[in-house]
Order: C-alpha cells, then sequence, then structure tokens
C-alpha cells in the first residue's frame, strides 16, 4: 500500500468513527428526549437523585419494561362508582377523623392499584410502577404517603393531613381514568 491508499484509509476510518460517534450521540439524545417526556417531573427527580444521568435513565426505562409486563387493566363501571363512593365517604371523614380519613385513602388508593393490576406491595416499588404512567401525580403520592408517615409518629398537623388528602385525591382520580389502561390494552 502505498502512502496515498494509507492516508485514504485513515480518514475514512476516522470519518467512519465520527459517524458512529455522532449516530450514538444522537441516540442518546433521543434516549433523554423520550424519557424525559414520559417521565416528566419524575425524570428529573431520578435524575436529581442518582449518580449520573445514564444510571437514572436505565432506572426509568428497567420500570418502563417492568411495568409493561404488568396487567394494568382499565376499572369496571361498577367499580369505579365503588370506589368512588368510597372516595366521597373519606373525604366527608375528614372533617370528625382527618388521621382515619388520611388512613383511609391511603388503603384506598391500594385498593384501586391492586384492581387496576398493580402489584401493592413496598411503597417504593409501588411509587416507580405508578411512576410509568402517572408521572404528574407520582410527586403527590410520595408526599401524601409522608405526611401519612409523619401522622402515624404524631408528626403532622390537620393542615398536613388536609394537604396529603388532596395530593392523595390528585392519584385517585388519575387511577381511576381509565384511557391509558384501555391505551394500552390497544397496543396488545
Amino acid at each position: 500500500m502505498d502512502s496515498a491508499q494509507v492516508i485514504i484509509l485513515v480518514v475514512a476510518v476516522i470519518v467512519g468513527l465520527a459517524i458512529v460517534a455522532a449516530a450514538w450521540m444522537y441516540m442518546q439524545k433521543r434516549r433523554t428526549e423520550q424519557l424525559r417526556s414520559r417521565f416528566g417531573p419524575e425524570y428529573e427527580r431520578v435524575v436529581e437523585t442518582g449518580e449520573d444521568r445514564r444510571k437514572a435513565e436505565a432506572i426509568l426505562e428497567e420500570r418502563q419494561k417492568r411495568v409493561e409486563k404488568l396487567d394494568i387493566r382499565p376499572l369496571t363501571n361498577e367499580d369505579r362508582k365503588r370506589f368512588q363512593q368510597a372516595w366521597l365517604r373519606e373525604q366527608a371523614l375528614f372533617v370528625d377523623d382527618p388521621q382515619r380519613a388520611v388512613a383511609e385513602a391511603d388503603r384506598l388508593i391500594g385498593e384501586v392499584m391492586r384492581a387496576r393490576g398493580y402489584p401493592v406491595g413496598d411503597f417504593e416499588q409501588r411509587a416507580a410502577d405508578v411512576s410509568v404512567d402517572h408521572p404528574m401525580v407520582v410527586e403527590n403520592y410520595r408526599t401524601a404517603h409522608d405526611i401519612a408517615l409523619k401522622d402515624r409518629r404524631g408528626e403532622a398537623s390537620t393542615e398536613h393531613l388536609r394537604k396529603a388528602l388532596v395530593h392523595y385525591r390528585g392519584l385517585f382520580e388519575e387511577l381511576l381514568d381509565n384511557r391509558i389502561a384501555v391505551a394500552k390494552e390497544g397496543r396488545r
């Protein structure tokens, strides 16, 4: 090989590597944009609490894969009505017994999640699972749960409990909305 061929080969390799690097960077940027769009504020929370962006994005992708394997389903009309009536009772209970109302709201959220097909074991796993389909209200869920835990330790005021109930309501209303589950069923 003469020097001209070597130069052409080196340039071709460099150009090829540049194209591969540009494609890789584009795919990473696209991945980030898709995850940021899908998870909204939850994306930022996971990135901020993690070691680096790539690990945080891997965590979010793993959540997505886990939830895709779950049988998340719409509520029946009967279940929706039953849960709506139960929620109205919990809200009314707040006037006389705010602590019990918040505890019952937490329990009711778990019931709705179970009826929809979410596993309801560990709280952090529940919040992670919910974040896939309900990223805009998962922080409400965390806040309400934290207040409920404070209440168990006797550290929550009535105003805190009121805020917890409002936060639970945000998630409750989204869980009763069947549009996400119906859309998922259509993709299967």
